[in-house]
């Protein structure tokens, strides 16, 4: 009897594979770093074939690490950075174009011909989604305009789309599918039918002939071969779902953030999707086999955990992640510095892709721990303005904050944002919920774990973070805040694009 289920997370910055056991425990693990590509300011991309040899190499070192076979598992799941775009041959199998990342904004002039007089809400009523550079259906427009004859080829049916979760799944069993969370990501699916959309196909320009069949999040896709020979590959997830699905999130109401390259918070609106007022995302949360779908809204931050890395690899700052706790405790406060890091444009709840990042507030008196301390103050500051427009949408306050992801083992970090949001802030157990949810899914899928409830009752809670800040205290650091953000906006003209 199969005893294990196998995760795979290609996410922005690298690929793992995690096994889990019959009660969600992680048993075993391997992780591997993929190059960023930065061609241009403003570009991000990713070498598809190198992540695929990548992802190769994680699943048998998590499978050597405990000695098992593809025999021993049941299933695997896949969870993926969302919107980053994969074209590819269907005759050699061999991309047309580095993959183009959901940071990269090269598509803002693009994004704001297509908006034309009625703006960036000129398609949220059909996906969900304001026109931004971080989708990826505007990519996938790029990379065809970028050579005359690959349109040509898309439309006759030789090129194939796809973000992550579609290219693993086709070099596993050949297959072009994607799920309905990823395909909410890409501006091309009508929210509602959960198909493909003429109308949105046509604006885009995106030949229906390369996209991949939408299915379920839970449900058999196939059969891999190579290194996983055998095993039914049995969900997709975008990662921000799949960490949804991994803390158990399944009534209407529930919700989590992800601390990651990105922040992420979601919370389930139950089987219909709510439209957002607030600069939010209206996505979907999850489908499980013939099930009816479950909606999402959604804040999205482009950087929170990426700010870190630049600190190490830009700045030289801190020579490991790690080690910006420390720096930041060495001093008591931000010393009147606010970091705001509109790297890629402003995302929840801005969505203006002309914005730039900023430091403001500096003196003689700011030391390299003042900016450490600002750095991951940004975090909570922008995850609190996310707490903010859920609210005023759902019109349910926040009781408490579901936390997973690397950022949420910084304890100062975490503290803070129990603070700006006076709520307590909870870490489950198990933190890595975007691979728990995905092995989830495809063990439901399959008859490993037969229902939620079930699930539920593997969820534990390891930390919790209650708030100490006074409201005046709060409610100052918020109004700094909010004016260095403004500052960060219209720093690119419609002349300049990226």
């Amino acid at each position: 009897m199969t005893r294990y289920i196998a995760a795979i997370d290609q996410g922005t910055t690298s690929s793992r594979c995690i096994v889990f056991d019959r009660d969600g425990a992680i048993v075993a693990l391997d992780q591997k770093e993929h190059r960023q590509l930065f061609p241009r300011p403003g570009w991000v991309e990713h070498n598809a074939e190198e992540i695929w040899s990548n992802v190769e190499a994680v699943v048998a070192g998590a499978m050597a690490k405990l000695s098992i076979a593809p025999k021993d598992l049941a299933a695997v799941g896949i969870t993926n950075q969302r919107e980053t775009t994969v074209v590819w041959s269907k005759t050699t199998g061999k991309p047309v174009h580095n993959a183009i990342v959901w940071q990269d904004t090269r598509t803002d002039r693009l994004v704001r011909d297509l908006g034309g007089t009625q703006g960036q809400d000129r398609f949220r009523e059909l996906c969900g989604l304001p026109l931004a550079t971080y989708f990826s259906g505007p990519k996938a427009r790029w990379i065809l305009d970028s050579q005359p004859e690959l349109r040509k080829s898309a439309v006759a049916g030789e090129l194939l789309f796809g973000t992550m979760d579609s290219w693993l799944i086709w070099k596993l069993t050949g297959r072009h599918v994607t799920d309905v969370t990823n395909a909410s990501r890409t501006m091309l699916m009508n929210l509602r039918t959960l198909q493909w959309d003429d109308t949105l196909l046509e604006a885009f320009g995106v030949p229906r002939a390369m996209l991949p069949q939408i299915c379920s999040s839970s449900q058999v896709y196939g059969e891999a071969q190579g290194v996983l020979q055998g095993v039914p590959v049995a969900s997709a997830l975008g990662d921000q779902q799949a960490a949804l699905f991994g803390q158990t999130c399944f009534a209407t109401g529930e919700g989590k953030n992800t601390y990651g390259t990105g922040c992420f918070l979601l919370v389930n609106t139950g089987e219909k999707p709510v439209q957002s007022k607030n600069g939010l995302l209206t996505t979907v949360g999850y489908k499980i086999g013939a099930q009816p779908a479950a909606y999402a809204l959604e804040g999205s931050i482009a950087i929170t955990g990426a700010l870190v890395q630049w600190l190490r690899d830009n700045l030289g700052l801190i020579a490991s992640a790690a080690q910006i706790e420390t720096l930041a405790r060495s001093v008591d406060d931000n010393g009147g510095c606010y970091f705001v890091p509109a790297f890629s444009g402003l995302f929840a709840p801005y969505w203006q892709s002309n914005a730039r990042g900023v430091i403001a507030g500096l003196t003689g008196y700011v030391t390299k721990g003042h900016i450490a301390r600002a750095v991951l103050e940004a975090t909570a500051w922008q995850t609190r303005e996310v707490v903010d427009a859920m609210v005023a949408d759902s019109g349910v306050a926040l009781s408490m904050l579901k936390v997973d992801g690397g950022m949420t083992a910084n304890h100062l970090l975490m503290q803070f944002q129990a603070d700006v949001l006076d709520v307590p802030v909870v870490r489950p157990v198990v933190a890595e919920t975007t691979c728990l949810g995905a092995a989830y899914a495809a063990g439901l899928a399959v008859g490993f774990w037969p229902d939620f409830e079930g699930l539920r009752g593997h969820w534990k809670k390891s930390f919790e973070w209650t708030p100490s800040m006074s409201a005046a205290e709060r409610g100052k650091g918020y109004r700094k805040w909010k004016k260095a953000v403004e500052r960060s906006m219209d720093w690119t003209g419609a002349d300049e694009g990226a």
